[in-house]
């Protein structure tokens, strides 16, 4: 129901539709440039403060000593703007973001958003382990739901999804793969008269990130291709292995929110798991930040194997320090890291067994992992499949990624019956499954009441 008691979706042939797709505009525009804008402020706080292009090489160059004071302070700065967060009247996380528009009885507050973002940002340039897109993608639902407010819309739900979609595909240059997103992990059905605005605020702000940004693959330009079609078995062991590291990544993660919350004092807390991701970083500094400079490393054969193997196990424990503390940010980048890590790895023992020449290059393995293990996480293969395909624009390896992240995928959910998203809403209650077929039982799946 809108706020004025009206059904959202049930009266669109009433609906004021120069003002809806005027609301359509400003949310893809909006969600673009805070997407633009949070990047930029990021990049220049490490060439302007470390002389640095990122946060790998700033944190190579650190002593042992600020290596550990650096993310605790940032920490301690996020931890306090998530208190500001928390006093917020409504929503202002993902989940909330996916009730908003399923449910439709959620609001989300665009003030706590922006507060988190804040702490998202104080975070991530101190070198927490975290990614840039929650912040992102919880700014577009939140500007998205703001602007149906202002506008009075009826089709609030299809603005935040909107919103939700611009965000995405701001944080990553992947339209494909933010439409995906909404239609696997925000709506979990296709509906389009929330699909539909969802693409074309996903076009509008992928071609405003690109104009700014720049237009090429976020990982570069890749070219690994199988050289059998045996390979395929690797892959799907890939995949089968990606499920169980997806499930005892979110393991990790739920079971450092529950430790860290016997600290009180969120500040406090915080600066705690910042200090742990710096001890981390004195010896392996690839922990720090979202994972991406790690990755294009791994992808390039920049990295030696028993340190990947060590990261395998420390990028986990950085980011639920600085997850499971308080720092607000995104885990959807560390799942990819994760995963190109596990791909590494699967693809050096197989070539230990299988004959000389048999196997592609050991960066096609990454990018399938990568895709894998985000899919177990989010329970959604193929928007994990299409991102990965996006951000390095290598058709070769397509076969494999819609295997592995399928694997990946039913391994996850026989495992654990939540995702990393709705795992919060079931701890609210909201039977998120149930929810979603009862919402397209009652009215179809295009018409979301």
């Amino acid at each position: 129901m809108d706020n004025d008691g009206a059904p959202e979706l049930s009266q669109r042939h009433s609906l004021p539709r120069p003002r809806f797709f005027f609301g359509l505009i400003l949310v893809a525009c909006g969600a673009a440039l805070f997407a633009i804008v949070f990047r930029a402020a990021v990049e220049r706080f490490f060439v302007h403060v470390h002389q640095a292009n990122n946060v790998l090489t700033a944190f190579r160059a650190l002593p042992w000593w600020a290596r550990i004071l650096m993310p605790a302070a940032g920490g301690c700065l996020a931890g306090l703007a998530s208190g500001q967060a928390a006093r917020a009247p409504a929503g202002h996380s993902v989940a909330d973001v996916m009730e908003a528009v399923v449910v439709g009885e959620r609001r989300i507050s665009l003030r706590g958003t922006l507060w988190k973002a804040l702490g998202s940002y104080f975070a991530i340039v101190a070198g927490g382990s975290l990614g840039r897109e929650g912040p992102l993608i919880q700014f577009g639902g939140a500007f998205g739901s703001a602007v149906g407010g202002i506008l009075r819309v009826r089709r609030r739900r299809a603005l935040i999804a909107a919103g939700t979609a611009a965000g995405f595909a701001a944080a990553y240059n992947t339209p494909f793969a933010a439409v995906l997103f909404v239609v696997e992990v925000v709506t979990g059905a296709v509906a389009l008269e929330l699909v539909l605005p969802a693409i074309c605020a996903a076009a509008i702000a992928t071609a405003l990130t690109r104009a700014t940004m720049g237009e090429g693959p976020l990982y570069g330009s890749h070219a690994f291709a199988m050289r059998s079609t045996g390979e395929l078995g690797v892959h799907l062991a890939l995949g089968l292995a990606a499920g169980i590291i997806g499930v005892a990544f979110m393991l990790l993660l739920s079971r450092a929110e529950r430790l860290f919350a016997r600290i009180q004092a969120r500040a406090l807390r915080a600066a705690l798991g910042g200090a742990i991701v710096g001890a981390i970083a004195c010896a392996l500094p690839e922990v720090t930040g979202n994972g991406y400079e790690a990755i294009a490393l791994l992808l390039g054969g920049g990295l030696t194997l028993p340190i990947v193997a060590l990261l395998l196990i420390a990028k986990p424990i950085a980011t639920s320090s600085s997850v499971g503390s308080g720092s607000p940010g995104g885990v959807f980048a560390p799942s990819l890291f994760l995963g190109a890590a596990l791909g590494a790895l699967t693809a050096a023992v197989a070539a230990k067994v299988a004959p000389a020449g048999s196997l592609g290059p050991a960066g096609g393995y990454a990018l399938v992992g990568m895709a894998a293990v985000v899919a177990a996480t989010t329970h959604a293969p193929l928007m994990a499949a299409v991102l990965v395909f996006e951000v390095t624009g290598d058709y070769a390896i397509v076969l494999p990624l819609l295997l592995a992240t399928s694997a990946a995928t039913a391994v996850a959910r026989a495992l654990r019956r939540t995702s990393i998203y709705t795992e919060e809403l079931e701890r609210r209650g909201v039977r998120w499954a149930i929810t979603v077929t009862r919402v397209e039982d009652e009215d179809g799946v295009d018409e979301r009441q």
